[in-house]
């Protein structure tokens, strides 16, 4: 009896080895955050027939050719490779169409045309790094960290025409802690979002996949957006509170940054300043203006909206490199008084 057991224990291991090595599937991802996934999957020994990413560009101030990541783990694991420039190409759906494949996942890439994401017979799925419907868009992880919350975590969605609205898989939550600032939630959720990814295959592969509209979870609420990062919207606004300014910081550290301009009398020009890391200080003296700046014992406090200063730790002024509060204010030597804005 023992001997039928584990000669059945093999069998379905082996079963399960051959649904794996059988399906076929494609992967489309650009950054870093799609390889851990990528990695994981194939770790586990699914079959990616190949992986589709964008076109090399020029970059930096010698112009090298950039590779994005997922090319660079595609050419080191000898994965089929496609770099479309347009994803409408006749061409490239054509050859897209001739890999056979079961199954799509999409991670951190453009959006797919329908041509694309109806191609596979099992459907085609995104990894999104919140808890959807809870922002919907390009930066859900800077805003979920601009907005102070507390949580946040990742999604897997069968996509639909409307972009991050489709029906939900499976949810994984983690917490964001008071100092995570949103290269800490990125990794995390990039780890996160890589187990999800398998569990989330595994599941479809069972045939254990029950999706939920998103309708029946936002209960005729508005889905909260999590629009494109721009220069303006890393602009500090020192009207506003002292916690609404430092969790921008936060949301935007390490990239793009949060950004100011300190105004002196003694200074002709504005020096723009890229702000990485702050905490919030005491109360403002009574007379005090919204970015006012405190100079005490080589620490740069500033004045906010609500009566509290943020105390400056980390910044880098324009064409320097990042450095501490200390250490700006000895080779700044700012005269006469200063103010951000």
């Amino acid at each position: 009896m023992e001997s039928d057991g584990a000669s059945s224990e093999i069998m379905t291991i082996t079963q399960r080895q051959m649904e794996k090595k059988d399906l076929k599937i494609v992967f489309f991802g650009t950054p870093e955050f799609a390889v851990a996934s990528l990695d994981k999957l194939v770790t586990a020994g699914y079959n990616i027939v190949c992986a589709v990413t964008m076109p090399d560009k020029p970059a930096g101030r010698g112009h090298k050719m950039y590779h994005s990541p997922v090319k660079e783990y595609a050419v080191a694991h000898d994965i089929p490779l496609l770099q479309p420039v347009r994803l409408k190409d006749d061409a490239f759906v054509e050859e897209l169409r001739s890999f056979g494949a079961d199954l799509f996942i999409v991670i951190a890439f453009r959006m797919l045309p329908e041509i694309v994401w109806t191609m596979p017979r099992l459907g085609t799925f995104n990894l999104h790094a919140s808890l959807l419907p809870r922002y919907r868009g390009a930066a859900p992880i800077n805003w979920a960290v601009i907005n102070g919350d507390t949580e946040t975590g990742v999604t897997t969605f069968f996509l639909k025409h409307e972009i991050d609205t489709g029906d939900i898989i499976d949810q994984e939550r983690i917490a964001i802690l008071p100092d995570d600032n949103v290269g800490d939630v990125h990794d995390k959720l990039m780890e996160l979002g890589a187990g999800l990814t398998l569990k989330t295959v595994d599941a479809i592969v069972a045939g254990n996949v029950n999706p939920i509209p998103q309708e029946k979870l936002l209960q005729g609420e508005t889905a909260t957006p999590a629009p494109k990062i721009f220069k303006e919207t890393c602009r500090i606004d020192w009207n506003k509170s002292a916690r609404e300014v430092h969790n921008l910081v936060r949301g935007l550290s390490p990239y793009p940054a949060a950004w100011s301009e300190i105004h002196t009398d003694g200074n002709a020009s504005p020096i723009p300043v890229k702000i990485f890391l702050t905490e919030i200080g005491g109360i403002c003296p009574e007379t005090s203006a919204p970015g006012e700046l405190f100079i005490d014992d080589n620490e740069m406090k500033v004045a906010c909206g609500d009566g509290h200063l943020l105390k400056i730790l980390d910044l880098q002024p324009a064409g320097k490199k990042r450095m501490t509060a200390d250490a700006f204010l000895r080779g700044a030597r700012l005269t006469g008084p200063a103010n951000l804005r």
